[in-house]
């Protein structure tokens, strides 16, 4: 049985979501956010040094990181190029970038946006450049799913999942209502029924809007 640390509005979500896609029995252990501070409970430390979710134990395997924990899933339960194109496709090194990009780079500028919009006017400052970021990491994902259904070769995969988080948060700011592209992916994906089903296992999702 897989054991997912599951912290309440966070990237977790994509965890749950991924193990419902690939229809495997797992266990949730719940952590909630300081209604305050909006922090990780200091529980999480318990759990891995840094405090953080997710992380995931399988038997004597202990993953954190969602990017690593999608990719360990996907190899070890995943079957028939379930979730990630055939390795020898032409397809897969597209997939592999979509999975590594979404927080190696989309996912900044909007913690930035996040961060830096708690400063108040002493942030002002860095706006334009945050701003600009963001368009042009949007305006990125949207001109790629132009004619799509999915990222990847109309195919629903692990790399939806792992970049959902972007969507989303740029949704929460309203982002989206300048780029159907991306609003109708996000409307898409969340719909799924594996999706619904990890909102009701993890609790209320206030990003998912």
């Amino acid at each position: 049985m897989i054991l997912v640390h599951h912290l309440n509005d966070s990237r977790s979500h994509r965890i749950l979501w991924l193990l419902e896609e690939l229809g495997l029995d797992y266990e949730v252990r719940c952590y909630q956010r300081d209604p305050n501070t909006h922090l990780a409970p200091p529980e999480l430390f318990d759990v891995h040094p840094l405090g953080k979710s997710p992380v995931i134990e399988d038997g004597e395997n202990i993953v954190h990181e969602s990017g690593a924990i999608i990719d360990y899933l996907v190899r070890k339960y995943a079957t028939n190029q379930q979730l990630q194109p055939a390795p020898d496709s032409s397809d897969y090194e597209q997939y592999v970038q979509w999975l590594h990009y979404a927080e190696g780079s989309a996912m900044l500028p909007l913690l930035l946006k996040i961060y830096v919009g708690q400063l108040g006017d002493s942030g002002e400052p860095l706006q334009p450049r945050i701003n600009s970021e963001l368009d042009n990491h949007l305006g990125f994902i949207e001109s790629s799913l132009a004619g799509k259904t999915y990222l990847v070769d109309e195919q629903f995969s692990a790399a939806d999942i792992q970049l959902s988080f972007v969507g989303e948060v740029a949704h929460s700011f309203g982002l989206l209502s300048q780029r159907p592209h991306l609003k109708a992916w996000v409307e898409r994906f969340q719909a799924r029924p594996a999706y619904k089903a990890a909102v009701e296992q993890g609790g209320t999702y206030s990003l998912a809007k």
